[in-house]
């Protein structure tokens, strides 16, 4: 999600931009412009509008919580619906019960300040309900019976009942602990390309440090004898958050994530593998097996299937902390992945993931949203304002939009081949397709590291065997008829495409996409505002300018059109959804966007041509040529 910018920034490019861009505004339509769900929210993550802090004692003897089964995730499950029974002498229509882990959620647990209220409360809740969500008669009867779906996060929990609602809470009764039969197992695996395109990494959770256990993943190709390769192990300290909430009572400790690089994959080959921690006393945690097929070799001639999307969020399947309307769409667009599995080899999230904004608990509830994806096919990732700025950190945005996080949970529980994960653009090779991912939260100017890096990386793509060439970054450098782009003037991320698109034309970069905007929109093949190409469903021939599409609504709350219709926008959706490329060969691309609420295809384009066409001489893309013989 994005925020108002800064007046400095928008008043310095309204002026420059206003009258250019008007130009193309008048007497134009839009192809498509389809608008179906409302989906506004307020925007605002809902465990910040619990002041925590400020919570007094109002235990009362006759009120009480009980919460079964008291041992969780016997069977192995990573997951388990809990029943809580709720008793309440006083209640009200502002009741709510929270989900905290540790159970001990006391002062004892928090910082020294002199400046507290009784019984000084410093943790978020993980979740939360009201009281009369199942049952309107709580108000009456003071009974209720609430379920909640708790996820293994390596501590006990319990549940406590607060009246005064959330600006003003006051505890009111605490349940029994419960806890999972192995709280520290390895949990939630994350694939993602490494650098070589022969490996495969391969990161996951869990609460042992290498103090307790070795990690490693033992693997193999399917139905032959396996292998165990090592894993390093990393974590972070409050002391690493670098505002509030993270470093206050938005901070949970985050466990260790543990990487392993599976190397030397037979190309396309299906391989199977499962984590495991091997105890100092000799004994071994496992998971579960999961399964994975290798990546192609750099410009193979194979069928190859990338699914892209930004700002998809996470919710929770049991209603839970939803009263915000904050991210509607984000379960569509995962049952709708995982229902499709088969049908696509890798995934590209642009940034903006689970709007924890501070309040890490949440990265726990992501990882395990996104489990059943992410465990099959590689997870890449790109940083958005929600996991990168804070002011004062080196970003270029001086927002407190991550809530403190200043990047450090995404960089440290994500791999991505960078060379810095602090910095994190880097590039990635698929087959047929060759991946250029920005890092908005950071310079991309000319002359800035990134751009440098930007431009050697377009610069590496060999297009006669890897033709399909696709960047990505969270902001829009490019083209968004979004309203408060189109309220600066500029219908772009400020300074956005000033100094790219010199790039973008000049290596004959197929198609560029963006999330920060929560809505769907294709923008013609176009270079200096100019649609290059009337087409709208089949282009063939001469790369002569760029696709841009706007992919933000994988389930964040929707972001509207401005009224001003723009000429080059294609098509546009106020829905969510994600997008698909499938590389038949070297010839043809197929482009789908689908809505996650049914996963049918609602616009689609092919792209069809040979290596002459991406050699060819265009405006602006033409190499130095000399009358010598």
């Amino acid at each position: 999600m994005a925020i108002p910018k800064p007046e400095m920034e928008r008043l310095s490019f309204l002026s420059l931009k206003a009258a250019l861009i008007l130009v193309f505004l008048v007497h134009f339509t839009v192809a498509h412009n389809v608008k179906r769900h409302g989906g506004a929210g307020d925007g605002v993550q809902p465990l910040s509008k619990i002041q925590i802090h400020k919570t007094i004692d109002a235990t009362h003897e006759n009120a009480s919580v009980r919460a079964y089964p008291v041992l969780l995730g016997t069977t192995g499950k990573e997951y388990e619906w809990v029943t809580v029974n709720v008793v309440s002498p006083n209640p009200s229509s502002d009741d709510w019960l929270g989900v905290f882990s540790p159970a001990k959620f006391n002062a004892s647990t928090c910082p020294y300040t002199e400046d507290y209220y009784e019984p000084y409360l410093c943790s978020a809740p993980i979740k939360y309900k009201y009281a009369n969500y199942s049952n309107a008669n709580y108000n009456k009867t003071g009974k209720t019976i609430l379920k909640f779906r708790l996820i293994n996060q390596r501590a006990d929990f319990a549940f406590a009942l607060f009246s005064g609602g959330l600006s003003s809470p006051k505890l009111v009764a605490i349940s029994n602990a419960i806890v999972f039969a192995n709280p520290k197992a390895p949990l939630y695996p994350r694939l993602a390309l490494a650098k070589n395109w022969d490996e495969m990494t391969v990161t996951w959770t869990s609460g042992y440090d290498i103090s307790e256990a070795v990690p490693f993943v033992e693997w193999g190709l399917k139905g032959e004898a396996q292998v165990r390769s090592p894993a390093g192990t990393l974590t972070f300290p409050r002391g690493s958050m670098c505002a509030e909430p993270a470093r206050t009572v938005g901070w949970r400790d985050p466990g260790f994530f543990h990487t392993s690089f599976l190397k030397n994959l037979w190309p396309n080959s299906k391989y199977t593998y499962k984590l495991g921690h091997r105890l100092y006393n000799g004994s071994y945690i496992w998971s579960k097996s999961y399964a994975f097929t290798a990546p192609p070799y750099p410009g193979q001639n194979s069928l190859q299937r990338i699914i892209v999307f930004g700002d998809m969020g996470k919710a929770e399947r049991d209603g839970s902390n939803e009263y915000a309307d904050y991210q509607p769409g984000s379960l569509n667009t995962t049952d709708s992945l995982i229902k499709d599995l088969d049908n696509y080899d890798i995934v590209f999230h642009i940034g903006d993931m689970p709007y924890a904004n501070g309040y890490l608990s949440q990265w726990d509830q992501f990882t395990s949203q996104v489990e059943p994806i992410a465990s099959a096919v590689p997870y890449m990732v790109a940083s958005g304002n929600h996991e990168r700025d804070t002011p004062n950190t080196g970003g270029f945005y001086d927002t407190n939009d991550s809530g403190g996080e200043c990047g450090v949970p995404a960089e440290t529980m994500f791999f991505v081949p960078a060379d810095n994960r602090a910095k994190f653009w880097y590039q990635a090779d698929y087959g047929m397709f060759h991946f250029c991912i920005a890092d908005t939260e950071h310079d991309w100017r000319e002359g800035s590291e990134q751009y440098k890096f930007i431009e050697k990386c377009l610069a590496a793509a060999d297009r006669n065997k890897q033709p399909w060439l696709i960047f990505a970054g969270h902001r829009v450098l490019g083209y968004s008829s979004n309203s408060w782009y189109g309220q600066e003037g500029s219908f772009e991320e400020p300074m956005g495409r000033d100094d790219m698109q010199k790039l973008w034309q000049r290596y004959k970069v197929d198609i560029a996409f963006y999330g920060h905007v929560h809505n769907y929109e294709r923008i013609c093949p176009i270079y200096q505002n100019q649609c290059v190409n009337s087409e709208l469903s089949h282009y063939s021939g001469t790369v002569n300018g760029t696709i841009h599409v706007v992919v933000g609504g994988g389930g964040s709350h929707l972001s509207t059109f401005s009224t001003l219709k723009t000429v080059w926008s294609v098509y546009q959706d106020l829905d969510f959804g994600y997008t698909k490329l499938t590389a038949f060969n070297h010839s043809y691309l197929l482009f789908e966007y689908m809505k996650s609420s049914d996963g049918k295809v609602y616009d689609s384009f092919t792209i069809s041509r040979d290596y002459r066409d991406v050699l060819a001489c265009v405006h602006d893309g033409c190499e130095p040529t000399t009358l010598a013989t």
